[in-house]
């Protein structure tokens, strides 16, 4: 994972963390005046890894996957929304979210865990994807760039009622007005998905400054050429070559990836 500030902005609001033993990975890009937006994704990220840790059995049942990741979203909304109350300074701050916690199946093993050798349409999930804003999640698979998440955007709203086309929407000036937080309400609604990996699954968490900057090609561009099997130095370059291209480009924004393989 990498976050840069850019080649424009001052300051970096944007977050990512990761817990590979909890199988946890997320992105926030923050919002709000003077370090508030900094302040928020870092809580939230954080928050998210502290309520999805391993936790010691207590005899009670536990909680499904998409309940634990919703709780956990939750509680990151509540520390955020919470903090911009206690000080005039953080009034009004906010954050996107996007993450991904791998909860894989028990086979009984030693490892407790089990393989994604055979991924078939009828496995149980055991991916399980989150977002709240316009941060964004994309899979490569064989090959082909898909994009996982719809942003809660005012322009992609706009775009899937048929007002705006495409390119309208890239030259929009209300592109980052997004129509969903975490921490600027009470309480928020993550959308969440289920998904079935497979071997040599790549995903990519990132924030909107990479895609203001790359469109879907260029992203697949780097991505293939990754070579396979994905190691810790292969993705690190490829988070490299993320924000190296995303920065040639303009680098207006803060630029966060986190890449996420799925191996053998």
């Amino acid at each position: 994972m990498l976050s840069d500030r850019g080649r424009v902005r001052r300051g970096n609001e944007d977050a990512c963390a990761a817990s590979p033993e909890s199988g946890v990975y997320v992105v926030c890009d923050g919002m709000g005046g003077a370090a508030a937006g900094e302040i928020a994704s870092h809580l939230a990220a954080e928050t998210l890894l502290e309520h999805l840790a391993p936790v010691t059995p207590n005899g009670k049942p536990p909680l499904k996957p998409e309940a634990r990741l919703s709780a956990a979203i939750g509680a990151a909304n509540h520390a955020v929304y919470r903090e911009s109350r206690q000080s005039a300074r953080l009034a009004g701050m906010g954050t996107t979210l996007v993450a991904l916690l791998h909860a894989p199946l028990s086979n009984g093993s030693k490892s407790g865990t089990r393989r994604h050798a055979n991924s078939r349409a009828t496995d149980p999930a055991t991916l399980w994807l989150a977002h709240v804003g316009d941060s964004r999640c994309y899979r490569w698979r064989r090959n082909r760039l898909e994009r996982l998440t719809e942003d809660h955007s005012l322009v992609e709203e706009q775009m899937r009622a048929g007002q705006i086309t495409a390119a309208e929407a890239a030259r929009s000036p209300m592109r980052n007005l997004i129509t969903r937080a975490i921490g600027s309400q009470p309480t928020v609604q993550p959308e969440i998905q289920s998904h079935r990996p497979h071997p040599n699954d790549l995903y990519l968490l990132a924030s909107d400054g990479l895609m203001h900057e790359l469109d879907d090609e260029e992203i697949a561009g780097v991505l293939a050429a990754l070579p396979t099997p994905y190691t810790k130095t292969t993705l690190k370059r490829g988070c490299d070559a993320l924000v190296a291209a995303a920065n040639a480009n303009g680098g207006h924004d803060n630029i966060t990836v986190v890449l996420v393989a799925v191996v053998l």
